[in-house]
């Protein structure tokens, strides 16, 4: 039953972000809100941020005012990794009712129920990150087609540069059962992709429980995940989004070569390909590694496309150290690049380090490794023009009619002869060629 009152979301950074506001928004719906758009006015406005880039700040700014431009009398909830790290920053800004950290952002009913709407100044709820240790499901459903389950938060590790630890806390797995219930739940909804989520994917399998501040032991590996998954009849697809490359095992390569369902297609965290910068940002391993991961990948899965994170303006970082990272990523069989410009994080060892790289440096360097990644695209795109692919058509339109759709190994193919009732099936098309984006176009077999 509806109660008259309304809830917007409005979403920055990753597919985890995105999937725990789709956790988030349907605790709204059973307590009887109405969820609308975030450019249509809301009783409440919820803003789950980001921290990885030092837009943070502009970003949430634009979205508080954007809120209420529409509705002044909005109360304003900003929630997230940002909300976490600068509580009381987010809480000078203009309009901010709540702000709530990584410990309180699924209690964000409870916490409503308690602000009193008299009391102009914000209420912030952000505690030490070390008493974070509960691990809370989600997911998220684009067009109905694809989706972002959330198996894992946190992260244990300490790279130099990231803030992510402090934003969310220790490594923290769900429950193996609880999520195969879940998956399964997804797929009775009629979607057929699931992709998996979280910040160390890889080091699914922890829990909550700390004991004289150790944990127990492993109850299951994320290799256990994948094979559990892999039986689940009700998901056409499972896609592993990003995973850090000492734990993308050779038994976890051999494993989706032979997968019924997992998709050939890795993402993994390059961040340089210099052994002296990878040591400096305390990464756990070195460049061979990395390049046996994608051999051992490339000798199983040809067609397979694997993705790279790479950061150019480390400190420290030479015109030889960023040419030694251009030239082992030249030599590598990767599709595509995502490329990260360093930006200084307080509260990170890197924010104190010294030879900072000037921000004109950076900028060249990062339009560098985003032409070669242009050009590993098209190579890799080059390479399937004429082959048959299975594409699981979005209700996406494309820019001349059609449907839009990914490929078992991630090529994205616009397909004109789809009409609108084929969206959410999987169908066999040929590929043709190039469109005027120079995206990949293909015909309709079945």
């Amino acid at each position: 039953m509806s109660t008259g009152r309304s809830v917007s979301f409005h979403t920055l950074g990753c597919k985890l972000n995105f999937s725990e506001t789709s956790g988030i928004s349907q605790q709204f719906r059973q307590a009887g809100y109405e969820e609308v758009e975030f450019d249509h006015a809301a009783d409440v406005c919820v803003i789950n941020t980001c921290s990885v880039t030092d837009l943070a700040d502009k970003k949430c700014r634009k979205a508080v005012r954007s809120a209420l431009r529409l509705n002044p009398s909005a109360r304003v909830v900003v929630i997230g990794c940002y909300a976490q790290l600068k509580p009381q920053e987010i809480a000078e800004i203009p309009g901010v009712n709540m702000v709530l950290g990584a410990a309180e952002k699924f209690n964000i009913l409870e916490h409503l129920q308690s602000l009193d709407p008299s009391n102009t100044l914000s209420r912030v709820m952000a505690g030490d990150i070390r008493e974070v240790n509960h691990f809370v499901p989600s997911y998220s459903i684009e067009d109905r087609t694809r989706t972002f389950l959330k198996v894992q938060d946190g992260c244990d590790y300490k790279c130099t540069f990231c803030t992510i630890p402090l934003a969310r806390g220790r490594s923290r797995s769900g429950d193996l059962d609880r999520i195969l219930e879940m998956a399964r739940e997804i797929g009775r909804q009629g979607v057929k992709e699931i992709v998996l989520t979280g910040v160390n994917l890889g080091d699914f399998g922890n829990g909550t429980e700390v004991i004289e501040g150790v944990r127990p032991k492993k109850e299951a590996m994320f290799i256990d995940l994948a094979r559990a998954l892999d039986e689940i009849e009700e998901v056409e697809r499972f896609r592993i989004s990003s995973i850090e490359p000492n734990l993308c095992t050779p038994e976890l390569i051999e494993f989706v070569s032979e997968s019924k369902r997992f998709m050939p297609h890795f993402h993994m965290p390059l961040q340089s390909g210099d052994n002296e910068v990878l040591a400096w940002m305390k990464r756990r391993y070195k460049r061979e590694l990395y390049e046996d991961r994608v051999s051992r990948i490339k000798s199983l899965m040809p067609h397979a496309s694997i993705g790279v994170d790479v950061i150019v303006g480390f400190p420290g970082e030479t015109d030889q150290h960023f040419q030694n990272s251009f030239d082992f990523l030249h030599s590598l069989d990767v599709s595509y690049l995502h490329v990260f410009t360093y930006s200084e994080r307080p509260n990170t060892p890197a924010f104190d380090m010294k030879a900072a790289v000037s921000h004109t440096m950076r900028s060249k360097r990062s339009e560098l490794l985003r032409g070669l990644s242009l050009k590993k695209k098209n190579h890799f795109y080059q390479s399937f023009v004429g082959t048959v692919q299975n594409v699981l058509l979005e209700h996406k339109q494309g820019p001349h009619g059609g449907l839009e759709g990914y490929s078992e190994n991630y090529l994205r193919i616009v397909v004109p002869q789809a009409d609108p009732e084929m969206a959410n099936t999987i169908r066999c098309v040929c590929v043709s060629g190039f469109d005027s984006r120079g995206e990949l176009i293909g015909e309709l077999i079945s």
